[in-house]
């Protein structure tokens, strides 16, 4: 899973990553339309927000993302501790709000009680579809009794692809959400992996569900 964490304070910033990192991977911006312009590439789970950040403020970060429609589950992280300022927040369109300093603990759960419930299929840190269940905490895929045998970026591939079931995902956005934009390698890899996934699928008849949407990325449905 991919968390973004918009703070302009680069020290907090990196205390952050710190407290989320053996759990997610993250990417930083560190202002307001930085943060907007990684957003939009629509490839987090979670978005971890500061209020007071130049450029833009948290406050319009939200109000045009939410605008845009888009609804990945933001938690305001701030010093901000007003009543006013939390209203603000959840009425611009913020699914928590944190005040700092804050717990490491305390952090790591309300980040995995929003992905719970914006993704709505979780089950015991499981996703279903149909018969097939992906377990996120032993990385297994089953159907049954039978066990999907799935390398490592291949489980990624078929998470990512569920979660976004009946929409259209784009190489870019693969490539950006689960190799990073910092990956030395190219988005040729994920022809590869969509490849061997298809065929690890077909031995359970669920490869039908996989389906390339030539020149611009895939679909699961």
């Amino acid at each position: 899973m991919r968390i973004l964490i918009v703070e302009d304070d680069k020290v907090l910033a990196k205390t952050i990553e710190q407290c989320v990192g053996n759990n997610y991977e993250v990417d930083h911006a560190y202002d307001g339309e930085e943060g907007i312009l990684y957003a939009e590439q629509a490839i987090y789970d979670a978005i971890i927000l500061d209020i007071m950040m130049p450029i833009k403020n948290g406050y319009e970060v939200l109000n045009t993302l939410r605008a845009e429609k888009i609804y990945t589950p933001v938690l305001i992280l701030t010093a901000k501790d007003g009543i006013s300022d939390k209203v603000t927040g959840f009425r611009s369109g913020a699914d928590d709000y944190l005040v700092k300093p804050f717990n490491r603990e305390e952090l790591l759960v309300r980040l995995e009680a929003l992905i719970r419930r914006s993704i709505g299929n979780y089950t015991e840190n499981t996703i279903q579809f149909e018969d097939l269940v992906l377990d996120l905490n032993s990385r297994c895929a089953r159907v049954g009794d039978k066990e999907v045998f799935l390398q490592g970026k291949q489980f990624d591939m078929l998470e990512y692809l569920i979660n976004s079931k009946n929409a259209i995902i784009t190489k870019e956005q693969i490539f950006d959400k689960i190799w990073g934009f910092d990956s030395e390698t190219t988005a040729n890899v994920i022809e590869v992996y969509a490849s061997g996934l298809r065929k690890e699928l077909k031995k359970i008849g669920y490869d039908k569900h996989l389906k390339t949407i030539r020149g611009v990325g895939y679909i699961w449905s």
